[in-house]
This record gives structure tokens, C-alpha cells and sequence, in this order.
């Protein structure tokens, strides 16, 4: 498994940390193909470094193997996916995600939490949403990247459900990455997921040169 490739100015990149420090990640949950083209370009236009092989519907690789292969990435920040796929209750992506969360190498930027609208949704508490017109609320978004009719700051998701009980620092919400009617094409850019990265690393207070 290899960490895909990418054209990068290297004016604007983060070298890797020294011996002893920690590896910046943001968390991404969702991980199906459409997923990792969306998160593979919205990684492109902030200078990030996407572990494309993190990819999976479910998640694939272990925390173990995850954390192996940010190691590898040849700056930060590092971009990890996870994906349940719906099913209730932790799964592999939960479990994974937990372990990257607690990892003392790793120091977790924050997560774009995905909505979804499947049964076994569980739920979290977000700082703030990108929605589907591209703008930012304080309010949960449903899985269309519209502000939900309950008016409310717990997102829906199936990949989400232990986030709440880890004190991430940043929680943003979005619809079904890559989707949403279009709005977050990767073929245009991927501009919502590329917007919520941001936000994160803003949010974060992560110093980066991204655009």
C-alpha cells in the first residue's frame, strides 16, 4: 500500500515532524470511492498530503497500519479517511479512528464529519457546517448539505458516534462529500470539502501556507 502522489509547490509544505514529535492528521469519515477522489483533491488545494490507501467502505487498514502510513507521508498535514459503512455501533472505521485520536504520535487537528441519513446513524456535536450553497453555520447539516429542519448542532452520521467521547479539538460538518447535487464535484475542485479543510485547519490553529 502506497500513499498516492502529488504535485505540490513545495514552497508550501510542512516537513515532517522530528523524532519525538507528533504527526498532524485531520479525520475524514467517509471513505467510499467518490470519497477518496473528493478528499484526494480538496487535499491538493490546501497543500495537505491525502492517505489515499486509508480509502475503504468499510474501513480496510487497521489504526496500527494507519498510523504506519502517515509515518510515511512526507508532510503534514496528513488526511486520513474512515468509514463505517453504516453499520450500527462501532465498527472498523470507529475503532480505527479512536485509535489514530488516542495515538500519542499523532496529534488530531480536528474532523470532517460526514452526514449521512442511514439507520444505524449515530451522532455528534459540530462546531460549525459547511453547507451546500458553500456557506458556514453553526447548525448540523443533513446528508444533502442542507442546514436540518430540527435546527440543530448534532449531525447524523455513520462514522460518528464516538467522536463526542474523544474531546476532539474541531468538529466540522458537511453533507456526502463529493456529492450534493453536484456541489462538491471533484471534477470542479471538490470546493466544499477543499472549504472545510480549511475551516479545520483555521479553527485548529494550525500554521500552513495553504491558499
Amino acid at each position: 500500500m502506497v500513499i498516492n502522489s502529488m504535485e505540490i509547490n513545495s514552497s508550501n509544505l510542512t516537513p515532517p515532524a522530528a523524532g519525538g514529535q507528533k504527526r498532524n492528521v485531520i479525520l475524514v469519515t467517509d471513505g467510499d470511492l467518490i470519497a477518496k477522489r473528493t478528499v484526494e483533491e480538496a487535499s491538493r488545494n490546501i497543500g495537505a498530503r491525502c492517505i489515499s490507501c486509508s480509502y475503504g467502505n468499510p474501513t480496510r487498514l487497521s489504526g496500527e497500519q494507519l498510523v504506519t502510513q502517515i509515518k510515511k507521508a512526507p508532510h503534514d498535514p496528513v488526511v486520513v479517511m474512515l468509514d463505517d459503512k453504516g453499520r450500527q455501533g462501532p465498527g472498523r472505521g470507529e475503532q480505527a479512528l479512536e485509535y489514530l485520536a488516542r495515538h500519542p504520535e499523532i496529534r488530531v487537528l480536528g474532523v470532517l464529519a460526514v452526514a449521512s441519513n442511514t439507520m444505524a446513524a449515530g451522532t455528534v456535536e459540530v462546531d460549525c457546517s459547511v453547507t451546500r450553497q458553500g456557506g458556514l453555520t453553526p447548525l448540523a447539516v443533513d446528508k444533502k448539505g442542507e442546514v436540518k429542519a430540527e435546527m440543530t448542532s448534532s449531525l447524523s452520521g455513520d462514522t460518528v458516534e464516538v467522536l463526542d467521547s474523544l474531546g476532539l479539538p474541531v468538529v466540522v460538518g458537511i453533507g456526502d462529500i463529493g456529492k450534493m447535487n453536484g456541489a462538491d464535484d471533484p471534477d470542479r475542485g471538490a470546493p466544499l470539502t477543499t472549504r472545510a479543510l480549511k475551516e479545520i485547519l483555521n479553527r485548529s490553529g494550525y500554521r500552513y501556507n495553504g491558499c
